[in-house]
């Protein structure tokens, strides 16, 4: 069964009644929205409705924003993959944070170009995420230190990458080679065989990973029926042959 959009199982109380009433477009509850955001991080927690009603309190008053906090929510929002909440926090960021540093129109106010930074290089992590290049994605994060800075914040974020792309490999596949997995959850050896094993529940089979059945990747026949009546065919034959006037 699914969730409404603005579901949220670990919402304090205090949220989510600042969500459900008029101090949503407060501006003093802007950091506590921040804070919120911060026990996200430790706490392995997430609220995408919580994070987006702060990116618009940020719209509305720009000097209130902490870059700081914007990538965490970019962040969180990457370890909900295949859901588009990335792409639903880049459409409440300024337009100038989502160009490139080197084709910027105009000269940014300062800390601007730190964010744009963090925003283009969470960006191409989305983008191999959205393809399913898993590979490129781990050498990517361990190609530059800005990346280390960037998750430092969120807890676990490692782990729970690792857990949402073994949920997409789940429901593509029923087997899969060893070197290859290793490669998309960037794992070798006991560390590899314990994720695998404990964590997924999937059998390793030698040189071959084999995924429980499951409704999403269960090969199922489809069978196409066609109910056309022969009154119809007659008819489509008859005008075939009709003179035109």
């Amino acid at each position: 069964m699914g969730y409404p959009f603005d579901y949220a199982a670990d919402r304090p109380d205090h949220i989510d009644q600042i969500l459900n009433g008029l101090d949503r477009y407060n501006p003093e509850t802007t950091a506590v929205f921040q804070d919120y955001v911060m026990q996200q991080c430790e706490n392995q927690t997430y609220d995408c409705y919580a994070n987006l009603a702060l990116l618009k309190l940020y719209q509305f008053n720009p000097h209130l924003t902490r870059d700081e906090t914007i990538t965490n929510i970019l962040v969180k929002s990457l370890t909900v993959f295949p859901q588009p909440d990335f792409s639903l926090c880049l459409s409440l960021l300024p337009p100038h944070t989502l160009l490139p540093l080197n084709t910027a129109t105009s000269t940014p106010a300062a800390g601007d170009a730190p964010l744009s930074e963090a925003v283009q290089k969470l960006s191409i992590l989305n983008s191999l995420l959205g393809g399913a290049d898993y590979t490129s994605f781990w050498a990517t994060l361990d190609s530059d230190d800005l990346y280390a800075d960037l998750i430092a914040d969120v807890a676990g974020f490692e782990e729970l990458m690792r857990v949402r792309i073994a949920v997409t490999v789940s429901q593509a596949v029923r087997e899969v080679d060893r070197t290859i997995l290793e490669s998309w959850i960037n794992l070798q050896g006991a560390e590899f065989e314990h994720f695998v094993g404990s964590v997924c529940g999937w059998e390793i089979d030698g040189r071959k990973i084999r995924v429980p059945l499951n409704k999403e990747n269960e090969a199922k026949g489809t069978v196409v029926r066609e109910n056309v009546k022969f009154d119809q065919f007659s008819r489509l034959i008859k005008r075939a042959y009709e003179q035109p006037a």
